[in-house]
């Protein structure tokens, strides 16, 4: 059973500005949450995570290192990453226009984080932004005594 009066653990690591970037910002994720049986729902954490870094490679140029940011918390956890580019990530914090096109393979992703983290949005940062979601704890299910 996870001890709720711990106080909140992250970690900070520089991603390359690549596709490569992605399977290692999961596995951190997963990482996190397993070494603290954290009870955010991993698969929604690596899911949304994967969106946000896939944006920041795909949307944002140069070789400067994007940065993920996990910062677990008992009352759920935060997932930020910093990329070099100040403008906002378009329709992240307010809905589109127009619904994404479900035959093309990219515009779902902001929606994605939208619909299934807790809160999300974007702020300045020093070198660019950083964009970042957050996910509720789960209360663990109680035993009942047989």
């Amino acid at each position: 059973m996870q001890d709720h009066s711990k106080a909140p653990a992250s970690w900070r690591i520089a991603l390359p500005h690549s596709a490569a970037a992605v399977p290692v910002a999961r596995a951190l994720v997963r990482t996190a949450l397993a070494e603290l049986e954290h009870t955010t729902d991993g698969d929604t954490a690596e899911l949304l995570t994967a969106e946000l870094v896939a944006n920041a490679v795909e949307h944002t140029s140069g070789a400067t290192p994007i940065e993920l940011v996990v910062e677990l918390r008992p009352t759920g956890c935060q997932v930020e990453v910093h990329d070099p580019d100040p403008a906002p990530p378009a329709d992240l914090t307010r809905p589109g226009i127009e619904p994404p096109d479900p035959w093309q393979e990219h515009g779902r992703g902001l929606l994605l984080i939208r619909a299934l983290s807790s809160s999300c949005g974007h702020r300045p940062t020093g070198s660019g932004k950083a964009v970042w979601f957050r996910l509720p704890a789960v209360p663990a299910p109680r035993c009942s005594p047989e």
